[in-house]
C-alpha cells in the first residue's frame, strides 16, 4: 500500500512535469519540422506534432524511479529478491521503450502502413519471452455451455504465442485509427486506461492481487502523464500526439493485459475500437478505395464537421464490393448515393458514422459524443465481465 501511494506522489509530479515540457518544448518541434495544419479550423497555425514522446518519455522515466521504491525490500534482502516480478516489469519498460521509439520513428519517417503492423509485433517479443519463461501458460478455460463439445479447458500451444503478439499489434493501430479530431487518441486512451484502473483496484482483493498491483504500477504514471497531454491535446488543440503516443498507448495496454492475465477483460475495453476496426475493414483492406486520410470534412461555413466522403467509379467495381456495399446500404450503415458513373460513400470510420447518424456537429461535441460512447462501452465491459460472467464461467 506504501508503494502505491509513493507512485501516486510520484505520478502527480510527472503529471505536472509533463504540462510543463510540453509547454516548453513546443517550440522546438515546429522549429525542427515536426508541425501540422489542423484541417478542421479555419486558421492555419503551425501546431507541434509528435508530442506523445514526451508524455512517453516521462511515463517511462517514472516508471524507472518507481523501480526501487517497488522492489527496495528485494535490494536488502537478496535471497528473496523477487526476479520473476522483476523480469516481469523490466519487460514490460522494454516493450514499450521500443514503441516509443520507433513511433517517433514513424512520425518522422512517415513509415507505410505494413510497417505499423510488423513494429509491435517486434517490440513485443521481449514481452512473450519473459511470458515464457515465468509462465508459459497457453491454456484457454471454455464457456460453460461448450463444455459438452470441448471439454473444460484448451491447450492451444504456440497459438497463444500469436494471440499475444496479435493482441500488441491490435491495441496499438487500434487507438491509431480512431483518430482525426482533437482530444480523440488522448481521450479514448484515458478512459480505457482508467477502466483498467479501476478493474485493479476492484481485483486487489482477489487471489491474482499481485498480477493487478502490477498492472497498477504500470497504468497510474500512465494515467498521469495522459492527463497532462490531454490538457493541451484538448479542442482547441495547442499540440498533436503523432502515432508515437498511439503506439506507447497500445503497447502499454498489451502489456498488463497479457502479464497480468486478462487479456480478454482489456478487449472487452476496447469495445469502441473494435467496432470501428470492423467497420472500417472494406476500407483498410482495399475492398473499396481508402483515402490516406479519413478525417471528418469542415465546412468554413457553418463550423461544422461533416462526414467525409469517398468516390468509387462503377467500372472498377467487382463482385465482392457490389454485395459488400449492398450488405451495408441494407444495414444502414453507410450515407449512399449514386449516379451513372461512380458510387460516393461516406469514409468507413466510426467518427464518420456518428455524423452520418447524429448529423453534422462542432468538433468538441463530436469529440465528447464520442468519449461518451467509450464511456457506455466501458460500463458495458463491466457488466459483462461480472454480472454476465457467472453464465459462462466458474466463480
Amino acid at each position: 500500500m506504501l508503494s502505491l501511494i509513493l507512485l501516486m506522489i510520484l505520478s502527480l509530479i510527472a503529471f505536472l512535469i509533463t504540462d510543463e515540457l510540453i509547454l516548453k518544448l513546443k517550440n522546438l518541434f515546429i522549429n525542427a519540422g515536426l508541425y501540422g495544419i489542423d484541417l478542421c479550423k479555419t486558421d492555419k497555425n503551425k501546431i507541434p506534432e509528435a508530442l506523445g514522446v514526451v508524455s512517453g518519455c516521462v511515463f517511462l522515466i517514472t516508471c524507472f524511479l518507481f523501480i526501487p521504491i517497488a522492489f527496495g525490500n528485494g535490494l536488502m534482502d537478496t535471497q528473496h529478491f523477487p526476479h520473476n516480478e522483476f523480469a516481469e516489469f523490466l519487460a514490460a519498460l522494454l516493450s514499450i521503450c521500443c514503441m516509443l521509439l520507433l513511433g517517433f520513428a514513424d512520425d518522422v519517417l512517415d513509415l507505410r502502413w505494413r510497417y505499423k503492423l510488423v513494429l509491435p509485433t517486434v517490440a513485443s517479443l521481449p514481452l512473450l519471452v519473459v511470458y515464457y519463461v515465468n509462465f508459459n501458460s497457453t491454456t484457454f478455460i471454455i464457456p460453460i455451455p461448450f463444455r459438452s463439445w470441448f471439454g473444460v479447458s484448451v491447450n492451444i500451444g504456440f497459438l497463444y504465442y500469436i494471440y499475444m503478439g496479435m493482441l500488441a499489434v491490435f491495441c496499438t493501430n487500434a487507438i491509431n485509427i480512431l483518430a482525426g479530431i482533437n482530444g480523440i487518441e488522448v481521450g479514448q486512451s484515458f478512459v480505457i486506461a482508467l477502466s483498467i484502473v479501476v478493474f485493479d483496484i476492484i481485483e486487489l482483493q482477489g487471489d491474482q492481487y499481485k498480477a493487478h498491483t502490477f498492472s497498477l504500477h504500470i497504468m497510474i504514471p500512465y494515467l498521469a502523464t495522459t492527463l497532462g497531454l490531454l490538457k493541451h491535446n484538448w479542442y482547441p488543440s495547442r499540440v498533436f500526439v503523432g502515432d508515437t503516443f498511439c503506439y506507447v498507448s497500445g503497447m502499454t495496454f498489451a502489456v498488463v493485459g497479457i502479464l497480468s492475465h486478462f487479456s480478454k477483460t482489456v478487449l472487452l475495453f476496447f469495445l469502441p475500437q473494435i467496432i470501428n476496426f470492423i467497420y472500417s475493414v472494406p476500407q483498410l483492406f482495399h475492398f473499396i478505395p481508402c483515402p490516406r486520410h479519413r478525417l471528418p470534412k469542415f465546412s468554413a461555413e457553418t463550423n461544422l464537421l461533416h462526414a467525409s466522403r469517398s468516390i468509387i467509379i462503377k467500372k472498377d467495381m467487382n463482385v465482392f464490393t457490389k454485395v459488400m456495399l449492398q450488405i451495408l446500404t441494407l444495414l444502414r450503415l453507410v450515407d449512399f448515393t449514386e449516379d451513372n458513373e461512380s458510387i460516393t460513400i461516406n469514409n468507413m470510420t466510426l467518427i464518420n458514422l456518428f455524423l452520418i447518424k447524429l448529423g453534422p456537429m462542432s468538433e468538441v461535441m463530436l469529440t465528447k459524443k464520442i468519449l461518451l460512447f467509450q464511456i457506455l462501452c466501458s460500463c458495458v465491459a463491466f457488466v459483462i465481465r461480472y454480472p454476465l460472467a457467472t453464465y459462462f464461467y466458474d466463480k
